[in-house]
């Protein structure tokens, strides 16, 4: 890992970027004005049919792969509001669809793909397969041109699929603190590939995880918990 020196990035989170490096279950808080939700994190290239039934089980969520949002970009990859926006003069109740969310000034939510090796993309095996092929298309990004890179994504991946995919802001928490781009100023700072998974975890009262239970989780399970305030500032020193 491509750490900085210790003034700049504190302990707990060189230990979330440890976590996150060695497979090890990761909790994000991100903020009491926020979300106020935990989310389960894995790198993308990582993910085995294990984990994802371990996100499934233990975290209970919707499970997402991040992506930068200047990859998506580079490649051609919508938002999904602007598909819904795109489609609005064949389609008009799309664009009445498109609302702001509660907690956010936009939403991070992209195409939703399966790997054209599964078969119905929803099995533990065929979402891990999805995944783990996001995560190691990312990590060979960044020593491929715009259009081979266009031109891999759309042969190994379909649409419509069972896993969504989320763009994370340029400038990532500076721009916008959602777990999408807290876990994703972790794998910038660590030095690591720039796709994480994210799964919000869900309580026993019909809301999120309390974020009290969420440290003990994570102990329980040789895990971390970080508060997104403290990636957070730590990603606003080591961006400077």
């Amino acid at each position: 890992m491509a750490l900085s020196p210790p003034e700049v990035i504190s302990r707990p989170v060189v230990r979330a970027i440890e976590a996150l490096a060695d497979g090890r279950p990761l909790l994000i808080f991100d903020a009491e004005d926020r979300e106020g939700e935990v989310d389960l994190v894995y790198l993308s290239e990582s993910i085995t049919p294990a984990r994802v039934r371990e996100l499934r089980r233990e975290a209970g969520g919707v499970i997402c792969a991040a992506i930068p949002e200047e990859l998506a970009r580079r490649v051609g990859l919508p938002f999904f509001t602007e598909l819904l926006a795109e489609a609005q003069p064949r389609f008009p109740i799309t664009g009445r669809l498109i609302e702001r969310p509660r907690y956010d000034a936009r939403s991070a939510f992209g195409l939703t793909v399966n790997h054209r090796g599964t078969f119905t993309g929803i099995p533990d095996r065929d979402r891990a397969q999805t995944i783990g092929a996001i995560g190691r298309w990312v990590a060979r990004s960044t020593r491929t041109d715009d259009r081979a890179v266009a031109e891999e994504f759309a042969a190994e991946f379909s649409a419509p699929g069972h896993v969504p995919l989320l763009y994370a802001a340029e400038g990532l928490s500076r721009t916008r603190r959602g777990h999408t781009e807290l876990s994703m100023a972790l794998a910038r700072m660590g030095g690591l590939s720039e796709s994480t998974t994210v799964c919000e975890m869900l309580g026993e009262d019909d809301g999120p995880l309390p974020r009290g239970l969420a440290r003990p989780y994570a102990e329980r399970h040789d895990g971390v918990f970080i508060e997104g305030r403290e990636i957070a500032d730590a990603w606003g020193r080591w961006s400077e």
